[in-house]
């Protein structure tokens, strides 16, 4: 489509403009509004402008110092219109009614500088909250998926949503959808695990509650990044085309055809050559084409220009911007660069088909027009926000709710919960730390840290203020810090521990962002290793013959070798939010049951081993090889403080019987199996048992895992209740890419397993999947439904831990 000339535009006559008329479809509006575009008022709403960004080498974006220089005056950028605001309350701490009223002033401007008076769409960032200063911190992916409850995730990401839309933002940068694959790479603590269907089902309750909350979700990073090479950030990732299809992709599938996300960010990651951002297969082929995607898809901050900075398959700017509009990437963020008056130009001498511009502005306008930013009326007024709260009761209750379901307990001699009237120590250099409950990308780690005359905006109790409300008489020593090689601390951590009963050792890892920390975005590590000198504080003070809990507060698995086999108890955090060290106090102490499970293995060996429990029989422990990857904790593993017990695994029949086959029931390739467990909880507390599904498929056509998730559930009980979990499996799941590159449902023998882990199998029914070779797509069957039905209760038998 060609622009035709410019119309002038007279505000009073806008409402009566059919694009205007919110009777018409928001495509309709779009085809009627798109011809009457100057090139440059085209160019101007697919880009984003960010106001609030620095220049001092502490920013919160890749090559941010370099990437921002010369940006044009505020009133040239926005003299055409708009696309975006980027991160209005995320670059600097703003009190939010301010912050508010001064986006609404903003907008008012944007609107009247131009001749079509469109808004701005409004972004931040939300993985762990409202990325605003004063807004309630949740716990980090790793802890979402650890919980295993997408329904609370669904929650938090509901009020999430609503704190932004009520702030006047309309888009959020969440969820990271990136299945970990190394555990080295610094943002694992932004994933939600290793498993693509636990990282699907969670990952896609999250965008349901965000988009009814009336947020555009962002899937992020589309696709590859967390497979990268040596597991740093930003590089190449070395995968082949089943690994992207099995195992990166699905995640992507389930979040777009199960929570409705309606935009994509593209990722750094180049793979077998071809950088994501100019990848017109994986952005038009895949995403659009095949899977039928109609939203927009927006740059990761400063990809476009990295094709020719960092990738080197563009010449200059204009080449950079026509690879990206080309491959389907409808939006420049994070402000104007590539996009900007050079593309503008290049269009007018017939380089780049201004087709591409129109594509990507009806992608952008329709959006705009489902979010009401081209309805006659439309108006950001300041006074709407008059007593705007980012953070309170319900959300912090939220909080809380999230972080006691993500605490997992490893291991247990008894030592917890820790008995009243005993003498505790706590020691450690993250237990009087509330910046170690927080992720990378929460406000006050990603950006209050360059402001600290702000102070935190919020009340994040550490675990030395929790404990010490529960345990009287604590005593704390430091031991070390987190990063350094100052030892002089241990001395004292080991005469408190010594003197102690039971000994809490907290160690653990400080987010922060491209090397400003031990955990987060470019904060990647050779080894996995207690940062600092944390391993030698819990030598000396496991040497004591104290009995010591260890807590992990940390952004990724640590090594968990021989040396550490001497703990009491282990328990594992991963960034607990803001009311993580309420969490974990009530869970020490016996106030919360814990019912977390690893959404990520622990390893036992330190060295680079970047591989996860999706491992095909080569991947596992083989006599032909002297290193064992076998991890010291499988993936989803976790125990409680209570018992239960797993009888009467089944397949169940149409009517709901009881089936037996020796040779394996039959299961159609095109139909569906139903399989019930009982569990019954045979202790003396109330707790929650996490009860895995997984598939084994002992013979296929190319190689598969030795076993994944396809199905779990949460399951509460009372003492001595029990529950029949029942689950419904489509032939569907146990899909995968075969030998002609095509996914394929392949019949013969499979087993599903009831496992408390992936590496502990209560139940194994074997059955047959039956008929031919069945091709399936996008538009497969994804998730297997779960039920949870009372069973007829016992007596508890008595306490256990």
């Amino acid at each position: 489509m060609r622009s035709s000339s410019p119309v002038e535009s007279d505000p009073t006559d806008r409402a009566a403009a059919p694009w205007r008329d919110p009777r018409l479809s928001p495509a309709e509006r779009a085809d009627a509004l798109l011809p009457l575009m100057t090139v440059e008022e085209k160019v101007a709403q697919l880009v984003g402008v960010w106001v609030g960004a620095e220049d001092s080498g502490e920013g919160v974006a890749p090559y941010q110092s370099e990437m921002i220089d010369g940006a044009p005056p505020w009133s040239s950028l926005i003299r055409h219109g708009l696309g975006q605001l980027t991160r209005p309350f995320g670059t600097a701490p703003v009190d939010p009614v301010v912050g508010a009223r001064s986006l609404a002033a903003c907008q008012a401007q944007i609107v009247a500088a131009s001749r079509f008076g469109i808004p701005a769409q409004v972004h931040e960032e939300c993985l762990t909250g409202f990325a605003a200063w004063r807004a309630t911190v949740y716990p980090t992916p790793l802890s979402w998926g650890a919980s295993f409850d997408p329904e609370l995730v669904e929650e938090m990401a509901g009020r999430i949503g609503r704190s932004m839309r009520a702030a006047g933002v309309h888009q959020g940068l969440a969820p990271v959808l990136d299945v970990t694959r190394d555990y080295r790479w610094g943002r694992t603590e932004e994933t939600i695990g290793e498993d693509p269907y636990l990282v699907g089902t969670t990952g896609a309750a999250y965008v349901r509650g965000l988009e009814r909350a009336g947020i555009v979700a962002t899937l992020k990073h589309f696709a590859g990044y967390s497979a990268s090479r040596g597991g740093r950030n930003l590089a190449p990732a070395p995968m082949g085309p089943r690994e992207l299809a099995d195992v990166i992709l699905p995640p992507f599938e389930m979040a777009l055809r199960l929570g409705g996300a309606r935009s994509v960010m593209n990722s750094y990651a180049e793979i077998d050559g071809l950088p994501a951002a100019a990848d017109d297969g994986l952005l038009t082929g895949l995403l659009r084409e095949e899977w039928g995607f109609t939203g927009t898809v927006v740059a990761d901050y400063f990809a476009v220009r990295f094709l020719q900075t960092l990738h080197g398959v563009a010449g200059d700017a204009v080449d950079a911007a026509r690879l990206a509009l080309r491959a389907g990437i409808d939006v420049e963020l994070p402000t104007v660069d590539t996009f900007g008056p050079p593309l503008v130009a290049a269009v007018g001498r017939g380089e780049v088909d201004e087709a591409l511009i129109d594509r990507a502005l009806r992608r952008v306008l329709i959006q705009k027009i489902e979010l009401g930013l081209l309805d006659p009326h439309w108006q950001a007024s300041p006074d709407d926000v008059q007593g705007l709260r980012l953070d309170d009761e319900a959300g912090r209750d939220v909080a809380v709710r999230l972080a006691r379901q993500s605490v997992v307990l490893l291991r247990n001699d008894g030592v917890l919960p820790l008995p009243a009237g005993r003498r505790v120590a706590l020691v450690g250099p993250v237990a009087d730390d509330p910046l170690a409950m927080l992720g990378c990308y929460s406000f006050p780690n990603h950006v209050g840290v360059r402001h600290p005359e702000h102070g935190l905006g919020l009340d994040i109790p550490s675990l030395r203020d929790e404990l010490a409300r529960l345990v009287p008489g604590l005593v704390h020593e430091p031991g070390c810090a987190v990063t350094g090689d100052d030892t002089s601390g241990i001395a004292a951590a080991v005469a408190a521990a010594a003197a102690a009963d039971v000994c809490v050792l907290a160690v653990g890892d400080r987010a922060g962002m491209f090397g400003r920390g031990t955990s987060g975005e470019g904060c990647d590590v050779a080894d996995l290793r207690l940062p600092g000198v944390q391993a030698d504080l819990a030598r000396a003070v496991l040497a004591t013959g104290t009995p010591v809990v260890l807590v992990l507060m940390t952004g990724r698995p640590y090594a968990l070798g021989p040396e550490f086999d001497a703990a009491a108890a282990v328990v594992q955090a991963f960034f607990l939010g803001q009311r993580g060290g309420q969490a974990l106090a009530e869970v020490l102490t016996g106030a919360v049951n814990p019912s977390g499970r690893l959404p990520v293995s622990v390893p036992r060996d330190a060295g680079g081993l970047p591989g996860t429990y999706l491992s095909p029989p080569l991947g596992r422990r083989t006599e032909v090889s002297s290193v064992d990857p076998t991890p010291a904790y499988p993936f989803g593993h976790g125990l409680s403080y209570t018992r239960f017990d797993w009888t009467d695994a089944a397949v169940l029949g149409p009517g709901g019987e009881r089936r037996a086959d020796p040779a394996g029931t039959g299961w159609p390739v095109d139909g569906e199996v139903t399989v019930r467990i009982t569990v019954r909880n045979t202790g003396a507390r109330a707790g929650t048992e996490v009860v895995q599904l997984y598939l084994h498929d002992p013979v296929a056509q190319t190689t598969r895992p030795v076993v994944r998730l396809i199905g779990y559930a949460r399951v509460p009980l009372e003492p001595g209740a029990a529950a029949h979990v029942s689950f419904d499996v489509p032939a569907d799941v146990t899909s995968f890419i075969g030998r002609a590159g095509r996914r394929v449902v392949e019949p013969g023998e499979v087993e599903l397993r009831f496992g408390r882990s992936s590496a502990d199998h209560v139940a194994r029914l074997p059955l047959r999947l039956t008929g031919s070779e069945r091709r399936v797509g996008y538009q497969r069957e994804l998730l297997t439904s779960v039920w949870v039905e009372p069973a007829a209760a016992r007596p508890a038998t008595g306490a256990t831990r």
